[in-house]
């Protein structure tokens, strides 16, 4: 017993310890995550609370009313996993083999962790997240009333970790769905779950802001992860990841998953997945055991004001169209990159997450709208989504790598920095098939003025200027003389916008549209 619970303070330590590197994490108790911190399985230590304040919120009958009617729905879920053994080396010293296998014997052969989950049919469907599930072995579901029962997954999706597990049953208590995109600001909510060991717990608070997106960055976040959370200033801990939150008239509007933390417990923001996008993948698993992701082939970001300037938009609305995967419904279609899209399928995009979920909401196979602004003109293309697993990846390096060491490439004629605020040489198209760029010649980037218009965006000896989109017809640029004839044409408050190649992580080529407005003094 002392061994086991020294264990388990090892553990904790080195969990708190790792979680001070901050950012958002999961907020499920999974002693398996790759990160340590969360807390998993019950502690024999005792778990110290602080008094909460004695101000409370009108409507506090309301929240134990909704407590009362939602939390027999609220699972708890111990998710066992199998622990991979280290190989043994393949030498091993004169006299060590006794002691190797001692040390074998006594490593755990599997470990637990806890997570939230919440019941969405009579017949013993769950909802929980990917993250509590993913790899386990064996889950065994607790209920509020202490019955227990044996679960199997049915199907689990990364992209928006949100898994779906069942029990043998019927007639279970479930929660009503609301409406996420109907909620505001500022609206009381209700978080239910299994934080820190601390089976069905309930917490309160408000929803502190919608939409959050890129900003929330998931430890697991890939390259087509759907980020669009609620958050909520209600308590969150390691252990409620896959819980409910609530609104006041007890329907389920999100899924609880992450916590923004620099300790790996509540600091004051967590972050919930909108129950409408839960319910369309869970739909999926439960039809299909997996996700078909819908997908335009294209890469996005958040509009800039020189962005909106150029697409001579009132408001700095819409994404911008960065990539455009080639043979991709997009391409077919007739997007390019620099458009700004205003509206998917008839509905208003304002952001990237927005984009992301009106897509999502949509059928593999399907032909949609999409209205995009082309330098100061609306253009609407009828796009077919197409499946992720079935687009053609993009070309990112697949030419030859670039050698630590390389021949200086003759001296090339160069512009200094102007009304752009950069400095560009000419690369020869020998030195732009070496650095693995899409066109046969280009731009580099020497420097950027700190206070001229490309600050910020565009970086020294890493971008490379390839296209110029605006003004005129969109063409390659090769020589100074091409960049120097645009550049001085422009007068204070002109657009130009241009593609650039940007050389990342081993020296891979990520393009992205960029547009810069000339300084009006």
């Amino acid at each position: 017993m002392a061994a086991s619970s020294t264990s388990r303070k090892v553990r904790l330590s080195i969990a708190v310890g790792a979680a001070f590197v901050g950012g958002v994490v999961f907020a499920s108790g999974l002693d398996l995550t790759r990160y340590g911190w969360a807390q998993g399985g019950s502690s024999a230590s005792p778990t110290l609370l602080t008094p909460a304040s004695s101000a409370v919120p009108e409507g506090t009958g309301s929240i134990a009313d909704v407590a009362d009617r939602v939390t027999p729905a609220v699972v708890s879920i111990r998710a066992t996993r199998a622990v991979q053994q280290r190989a043994r080396p393949r030498s091993v010293p004169p006299g060590m083999e006794e002691f190797l296998e001692q040390f074998e014997r006594q490593q755990p052969r599997e470990q637990s962790g806890d997570g939230s989950g919440f019941i969405m049919t009579t017949d013993g469907y769950i909802l929980t997240n990917n993250h509590v599930v993913e790899g386990a072995t064996v889950l065994e579901v607790r209920m509020a009333d202490r019955r227990s029962y044996r679960a199997k997954i049915i199907g689990t999706d990364p992209t928006t970790d949100i898994a779906v597990i069942k029990i043998d049953g019927s007639n279970f208590p479930t929660i009503p769905i609301g409406d996420d995109e109907a909620t505001r600001i500022g609206e009381w909510v209700v978080a239910v779950g299994n934080p820190l060991g601390l089976d069905f717990t309930v917490t309160a608070g408000i929803i502190s802001s919608k939409n959050r997106g890129s900003e929330v960055r998931l430890p697991n976040a890939g390259g087509l992860s759907i980020n669009d959370f609620l958050q909520t200033d209600a308590a969150i801990n390691p252990g409620n990841s896959g819980g409910p939150l609530i609104n006041l008239r007890g329907e389920v509007i999100g899924v609880n998953s992450a916590i923004a933390s620099q300790t790996g417990f509540y600091s004051g923001y967590g972050f919930a997945i909108p129950i409408t996008l839960a319910k369309e993948v869970m739909d999926d698993l439960i039809r299909d055991g997996k996700v078909r992701l819908p997908v335009i082939g294209i890469q996005v970001s958040e509009v800039q004001p020189e962005d909106a300037g150029l697409a001579g938009l009132p408001s700095i609305t819409g994404v911008k169209v960065q990539t455009i995967t080639p043979g991709g419904p997009a391409e077919k279609a007739g997007l390019e990159s620099g458009d700004i899209v205003l509206t998917v399928a008839g509905k208003e995009i304002d952001r990237v997450s927005a984009l992301q979920r009106t897509v999502r909401s949509n059928d593999v196979g399907a032909t949609i709208p999409v209205e995009v602004a082309r330098f100061g003109k609306r253009r609407t293309f009828d796009v077919t989504l197409a499946a992720s697993a079935d687009l053609p990846q993009l070309a990112a390096n697949g030419g030859p790598t670039i050698q630590p060491s390389r021949p200086t490439p003759p001296e090339p004629a160069s512009m200094p920095a102007t009304k752009l605020g950069i400095t560009v040489e000419a690369v020869p198209p020998a030195v732009a098939a070496r650095l693995n760029l899409p066109t046969k010649g280009g731009l580099k980037i020497t420097d950027v003025e700190t206070e001229g218009a490309a600050f910020g965006k565009l970086i020294a000896e890493r971008d490379y200027i390839i296209e110029i989109t605006y003004p005129g017809t969109r063409r390659p640029v090769t020589t100074v003389a091409e960049l120097r004839e645009v550049v001085d044409a422009l007068k204070p408050g002109d657009y130009v916008a241009m593609q650039i190649a940007s050389i990342g992580p081993g020296n891979s080529i990520v393009t992205q549209s960029i547009t810069l407005q000339v300084p009006r003094n």
